[in-house]
This record gives C-alpha cells, sequence and structure tokens, in this order.
C-alpha cells in the first residue's frame, strides 16, 4: 500500500480566491485530487486584500500570529488565516501582510499596469515567512510543490539561509514551471533582502542573471526535481532562447531532474452534461443543446444566426504569445471565409483598440468583448463549433482540453500542450480530433482554418470529430497518478 504524503502546495494564486491565469485553476484542482487520493496536503497563498474574507469563511490562526520574518536588514511581521476549498477537505492557510498584500492587484499596478516595484521584497517575505510559518506549525511536509518565480526562493533558501536547519533536513523542493517568460528578475541590489548571516556577501551564481538577480533561476538550480506542465514544453524549454529566455542552458544541464505532466480538467466544473452555466445542456450523444447555445450566443452578440456557419471562439489573454499578431495580421482575410468569430479576453492596450476597430469594421461577422467573464466563457465554449489557439508557445493550455469536452474543435499550433493534446484530423486515415498548424505565419493560420470549414460543412465527419473529442479523457484523476508517482520517486 501507497504511503500516505505531506505535502506544502504553495502558489501566489489559487482559484476561487485569486486569479489570473490558469496557474490558480491547477492550484485548485490537484490539491482537491491529491486529498481524495487521502494524502495530507495543504495550500500556503498570500493574503492579498481582494480576497473576501467573509464570504471564503477565513479565521485566525492563534498561533500563527505576528511571526516574525526577516527580510534584509528589517523584520516583517506575518499573520496567517485559514480556511478550506470550497467542497474540499484542504486546508489552507492566507499569509498576511498589510505593506505586501493588502493593496490590489496581485503583480501589477491596476492603475499604471506595471510591476510593483517591491515585488522582490514582497516574494522574498512570502518564501522565508513559509518557512518559518512551517516551524511554528511544527508541521514538517515531505515534499514542498512550488509554482514559478513567485515561490522559487523556497529550494534556494533551504540550500543557502536555513541548510543547517535540522526541521528540514528530509524535506524534498519540486519547482513546477508554468510558464519560463515570467521569471522575476531584478537589480541586484535586491539581494540585500535576502541576506543573513549564512549568506555571501554578493549573489551566487544560482541567482546572477546578465547582472541581475533571478529568482526561477536561483528555483531551477536549487530544487531537487524540475516539473512543466507538458512534456512537448519540457523539451522546448532546453532548445532555445525563444522557449527558455535565457535559462535554456541551465535546464539542459537538469533535463534528467526535468519532466513534463500535462494539466488536468476539473470536469466538475468543465462538463456540458452538468455546467449550470449554461442555457442548455448536452451530451455527446444528444447535441441539440449545442446548436441552441450556439443561437443565443450568435444572437447575443448582435451577430446573425445561421445553423450552416460556423462560429469560431478565442478566449484568451490577449498577447503576443497567444498569437494575435498573427490573428491580427490575418483578419481581413479570416473575415472573408464563411465563418463568425467571437473573441473573449484582455491583454495589451495595443491589440485591444485594434480587435475594437476591426468588430466596427466587420458587424455581424466579429465580435470582440475586452474583459475576463467566467460565464460568457462557458458559453463561448458550448456555443462555439471551432477553437482558435494559435499560439507563438504554450506551456500547456487548459482551453483546448475544456473545447474537446464541449464538442467545440480546436485549431491549434504545434507548440508545448497543444502539440500533446490536440491530435491532427486527417482524412486520408479518418484519426485526429482537432486541426494543428506548424509555422507560426499568417498563412498557416488561414489555411488550416480553411481546412476545418470544409470538413465542418462535411456533416459525417463533423459529427465523428465531435464524438471523437468527447470521450477524451483529460480529468484531474488521470493526471494525479502521475503526480504521486514523480512525488514518490523523488522521496526515493
Amino acid at each position: 500500500m501507497r504511503k500516505t504524503l505531506k505535502i506544502l502546495y504553495i502558489s501566489s494564486e489559487v482559484s476561487p480566491f485569486a486569479k489570473t491565469g490558469g496557474l490558480a485553476d491547477v492550484s485548485e484542482s490537484l490539491p482537491k485530487e491529491l486529498k481524495e487520493s487521502a494524502h495530507d496536503i495543504r495550500i500556503f497563498m498570500p493574503k492579498y486584500g481582494s480576497i473576501n474574507e467573509r464570504k471564503f469563511v477565513l479565521r485566525e490562526v492563534i498561533r500563527l500570529k505576528d511571526i516574525q520574518v526577516p527580510v534584509g536588514n528589517k523584520v516583517a511581521v506575518a499573520n496567517v488565516k485559514s480556511s478550506f476549498l470550497p467542497q474540499a477537505k484542504v486546508q489552507i492557510y492566507f499569509i498576511g501582510n498589510k505593506e505586501y498584500f493588502s493593496r490590489t492587484g496581485y503583480y501589477v499596478d491596476p492603475k499604471t499596469n506595471k510591476d510593483w516595484k517591491d515585488n522582490a521584497e514582497r516574494f522574498i517575505f512570502l518564501c522565508r515567512a513559509t518557512l518559518e510559518i512551517l516551524k511554528k506549525l511544527h508541521w514538517q511536509p515531505d515534499i514542498i510543490h512550488c509554482n514559478d518565480w513567485q515561490t522559487a526562493l523556497i529550494p534556494y533558501l533551504l540550500k543557502t539561509v536555513y541548510q543547517n536547519d535540522k526541521f528540514f533536513k528530509d524535506i524534498k523542493t519540486l519547482l513546477s514551471l508554468h510558464n519560463l517568460s515570467f521569471q522575476g528578475i531584478f537589480e541586484k541590489k535586491e539581494f540585500a533582502l535576502l541576506a543573513s548571516s549564512q549568506d555571501v556577501s554578493k549573489p551566487d551564481s544560482s541567482l546572477e542573471f546578465f547582472g541581475k538577480i533571478n529568482f526561477l533561476k536561483a528555483g531551477i538550480i536549487n530544487a531537487d526535481f524540475l516539473h512543466t506542465v507538458s512534456k512537448r514544453y519540457a523539451k522546448e524549454v532546453q532548445q532555445s532562447d525563444e522557449y527558455g529566455f535565457g535559462l535554456q542552458d541551465i535546464l539542459k544541464k537538469k533535463s534528467k531532474k526535468l519532466t513534463g505532466i500535462i494539466n488536468g480538467v476539473d470536469y466538475s466544473i468543465w462538463n456540458p452534461e452538468t455546467d449550470k452555466l449554461l442555457p442548455n445542456t448536452y451530451s455527446r450523444k444528444d447535441l441539440k443543446g449545442k446548436m441552441e447555445n450556439k443561437r443565443l450566443l450568435v444572437e447575443s452578440h448582435g451577430l446573425i444566426f445561421k445553423e450552416n456557419i460556423p462560429v469560431l471562439g478565442t478566449i484568451s489573454r490577449i498577447t503576443e504569445q497567444k498569437g494575435f499578431d498573427i490573428i491580427i495580421k490575418s483578419i481581413d482575410k479570416i473575415m472573408r471565409l464563411d465563418l463568425q468569430y467571437i473573441i473573449l479576453g484582455t491583454g495589451e492596450i495595443k491589440y485591444h483598440k485594434l480587435l475594437e476597430k476591426l468588430a466596427k469594421k466587420y458587424p455581424g461577422k466579429l465580435a470582440v468583448n475586452i474583459k475576463f467573464d467566467d460565464e460568457l466563457a462557458h458559453q463561448i465554449e458550448a456555443g462555439a463549433d471551432m477553437f482558435l489557439m494559435p499560439s507563438k508557445f504554450e506551456p500547456c493550455g487548459l482551453n483546448q482540453l475544456y473545447s474537446l469536452k464541449y464538442g467545440t474543435i480546436p485549431i491549434v499550433r504545434a507548440t508545448g500542450g497543444l502539440a500533446d493534446t490536440v491530435k491532427n484530423f486527417s482524412q486520408e486515415t479518418g484519426r485526429g480530433y482537432g486541426f494543428v498548424f506548424e509555422e507560426y505565419s499568417s498563412a498557416a493560420l488561414i489555411s488550416t482554418i480553411e481546412k476545418a470549414i470544409a470538413v465542418y460543412h462535411n456533416d459525417k465527419l463533423w459529427k465523428k470529430l465531435i464524438e471523437r473529442a468527447m470521450k477524451l479523457d483529460f480529468s484531474w484523476q488521470v493526471v494525479t497518478e502521475k503526480y504521486l508517482n514523480l512525488y514518490n520517486s523523488l522521496l526515493s
């Protein structure tokens, strides 16, 4: 029988408390599933000012009040509150400090859209507070599972500041890399905030990065094992600057301690048979509700509904990484095709303006929603016929997995998790359940959309594609087993 593991999962965002992207979803779903597998899993995260304490029933933890946390030459104070993940028995500890976390905006100032100037200090505090709180709790996890640059200093601190502390002697660290383009790079002077009697006077090579310091680099070098969110992305980040963003050589050196596990989908939230955010539920065996959802989606956007015209959807951060440079280059040609296109998301202001201008140019064909709207996201997944994700790079991607479950056929570029999860449809063999292109270009994007439209008009083939897509299982139950194998191999 498998040993019960004690796992500390630390993340800068956890749904539904704080969310900017897919990390928050993973940070909710994986711990839930680990708890279901009877492991002792606890979550640490910052107590941001935007978290509704009454709604989520946060309670003070008396023995975790006024914890002293060294940050450079001063001592900051952590106060911890506790709650549980909704509909789960996973305990979550919120690490509070008014100076660092009570403001609005997790990483950036919402007024300027620029990073907070004290981000280095804020997340050094989070990492050191985590280790100090564990000692006060008298709880020694087997594994500390860190996520991205915001928590990447924990492996570094354990190998430097806390290296002689017996409390941490047997703890192993796993660092998950969700997106290498965000690394936590700061001016060298910020190193003083890490200073302690055990530290060297200047950054060592694991922190130093082209005259600055790099939190993610320090985590990569010092973690016991590394994980990315797809097998393809684990290979890509070792290959070139395009994917590794300056860390590719270090990742190549650690390739034997690097693996890829695709993210799972929480089918209690994303399932067209039970989705409470849909006007009409539907199943693989009865798709009538999908057509009705399509009609309502199209009409709610001021477009004219026609049953035989395919609707293309995109729900995304509106950035170059997500392929919006080639979407905008291609849009005039896409609009000449026999389709309607609905976009939902927020991101770079320059793309917001261009898309809003294009929506005015193509009324009846293009609808653009510059906002985050969870209900509308579910309705686009259910009402669209196809889902476009032409990412420049995509560590994992979740929307293509939601689309498959909703019978909304993905059109994707072959990168990262998109390449791992979407198999290209071939008319010759009849295999596959999506449309995949290799080259990052407008021409490749347009020709792939054209192929998808041609298959869409073959009713028999399209129904087969939908059936095959909706049968696939990317549930967290399947994925969690892979994490447990990784945790156990780390401990052995």
